[in-house]
């Protein structure tokens, strides 16, 4: 007999958070109509995400919200909790709703590299975000994706295209913010 599955709706995710279907150690994310269970968060991890979030506020400055861990709605079957979420405006903006169009997203990867290198950067290139970097633990490098692209055989039907991966002594620019530049090993622990 087939295993049957259940494709949840982002409307459908936020019905049961309100309903407390999840409790505070529950760590799970909508992706593309599955409930994914996240990362835990070791030591490394957590410095990366302070490190990160540390250097964008600095590189990006006032006008713009720099945060960890909230949730993106990118369309009706994908609402992802990126490690760290640039957008731009101020904190009251975004009262109604989550933001849903991020000027940059990162992910601090170390057991989810693959999954945040397959199906988060297939989502996030459907979903049109311009910039997505990936702060590797395993190889101890940036992995920044820009320019996504429609590609049938892709996850979600969608890829960067360009990767490019940058070691400790690499500089990278957002391309939101293009006069900030920002060390790779600020974003390392």
């Amino acid at each position: 007999m087939a295993i049957r599955t259940k494709r949840w709706t982002r409307l459908e995710y936020e019905r049961l958070i309100d309903l407390g279907a999840f409790g505070p150690d529950d760590r799970v994310e909508l992706l593309g109509g599955q409930l994914v269970v996240r990362e835990p968060q070791g030591r490394a991890h957590a410095t990366a995400v302070r490190l990160v979030t540390h250097a964008l506020r600095s590189a990006f400055g006032s006008g713009w919200v720099i945060e960890a861990h909230l949730p993106v709605p990118l369309d009706e079957e994908s609402e992802p909790e990126p490690d760290v979420t640039v957008v731009a405006g101020a904190p009251r903006d975004v009262l109604a709703t989550h933001p849903s169009r991020p000027a940059l997203v990162v992910g601090v990867a170390l057991a989810s590299l693959s999954l945040d290198r397959t199906e988060k950067a297939g989502l996030y290139a459907r979903a049109s975000v311009e910039d997505y970097w990936i702060v590797n633990l395993v190889d101890h490098v940036l992995e920044v994706y820009r320019d996504p692209r429609a590609d049938a055989a892709a996850p979600h039907g969608w890829r960067y295209e360009s990767a490019r991966v940058l070691q400790r002594l690499d500089r990278v620019r957002p391309l939101a913010a293009p006069s900030a530049e920002i060390r790779v090993a600020d974003l390392l622990p």
